[in-house]
């Protein structure tokens, strides 16, 4: 007998996190939907025993469990490459996107599908990151993803709309700006994207390495690549125009060294003056909003210095690699 095909699939792609992927799975065993309309495929971006366990733990039938699918990446790497995968192997009409280090709140996929039965082509939910009263530079800035217009760690698109669309751009292969390119791709075809807000993922704030924000710049090459598929609607709902604060800064260093060895030692205690001026600045504001402790003060006094030379670093790399369109 050949089961019945499910409402909704559940696409969670997975890397070297078993220990979250097995809190994700969890929380989406005992969702309030009927356990027989929806099915969940893990994708694993970094093929691991250690998640292949987890999946097929979670896999195994019983107590009205739903079905449990685990998928190797051994393609395309990337979330885009392994949401591509999930998708494309989905049984449901309508695909549901989370991430690993989410977790689903029993009703989500219930308010999911109520949401998409007006027929739009797809969706957004809400995504709940719970702060400490006073956040770190970098809790506050991962805290953003919470007012993003649209986010995979919570929505739902259906089949026929990413068949339409080709599915994800697999040239984003961090995660970094693939949901804004599947977004864009969704509103220029035409089709509607409305929100779910009774929809709702956790999203604990994972503990990052010290100075997270200087490595996370290189994700930054990849808003050229937006830019460049999606000028019009990237300055309406990203940015309106080039960072000339980075911009400045990063002049301003440059002329100071140029001063330096030209032997022009004024002009470039000038130039370092203003580069220490705008520095200093900068950690400041970013001090301001969040917590006075010492690892917080360390972090942003190295990453104040080192942030704006670097995003116009990978900006310059994304534009050689994608096209000399700088946002």
């Amino acid at each position: 007998m050949i089961d019945q095909a499910p409402l909704i699939s559940v696409v969670v792609p997975t890397y070297k996190r078993p220990d979250l992927l097995q809190r994700c799975l969890s929380a989406l065993l005992v969702q309030s939907l009927p356990h027989d309309n929806f099915e969940i495929i893990v994708c694993d971006d970094g093929p691991s025993r250690q998640a292949r366990d987890v999946a097929m733990l979670a896999s195994r039938r019983g107590n009205g469990r739903p079905g449990v699918r685990y998928l190797e990446v051994l393609e395309t790497q990337g979330p885009a490459g392994a949401r591509n995968l999930g998708w494309r192997n989905a049984r449901a009409p309508i695909i549901a996107f989370t991430d690993d280090d989410t977790i689903p709140e029993p009703g989500w996929l219930k308010a999911g599908l109520e949401g998409m039965a007006s027929g739009v082509q797809a969706a957004v939910g809400r995504i709940v990151m719970p702060l400490p009263a006073r956040a770190s530079d970098y809790e506050r800035d991962a805290a953003r993803l919470c007012e993003a217009e649209f986010a995979t760690a919570n929505c739902f698109v259906r089949r026929e709309a990413l068949e339409a669309v080709q599915g994800f751009d697999e040239r984003f292969t961090q995660a970094w700006r693939e949901d804004s390119d599947l977004h864009f791709s969704l509103i220029e075809k035409g089709f509607n994207v409305a929100p779910i807000p009774r929809a709702i993922v956790i999203h604990p704030i994972r503990p990052a390495r010290f100075a997270a924000a200087i490595g996370m710049q290189r994700k930054v090459m990849f808003d050229v690549l937006l830019y460049r598929k999606f000028p019009a609607l990237y300055r309406q709902r990203i940015r309106s125009g080039p960072p000339w604060f980075y911009l400045s800064v990063t002049l301003a260093l440059l002329l100071a060294a140029a001063g330096f060895l030209a032997g022009e030692s004024a002009f470039g205690a000038a130039a370092l003056s203003l580069w220490a001026l705008m520095t200093l600045g900068f950690f400041i504001r970013r001090l301001w909003l969040s917590a006075f402790t010492l690892r917080n003060i360390g972090e942003l006094l190295l990453s104040s210095v080192l942030i704006p030379p670097l995003s116009v670093f990978w900006r310059a790399v994304g534009a050689a690699r994608f096209g000399w369109a700088l946002p």
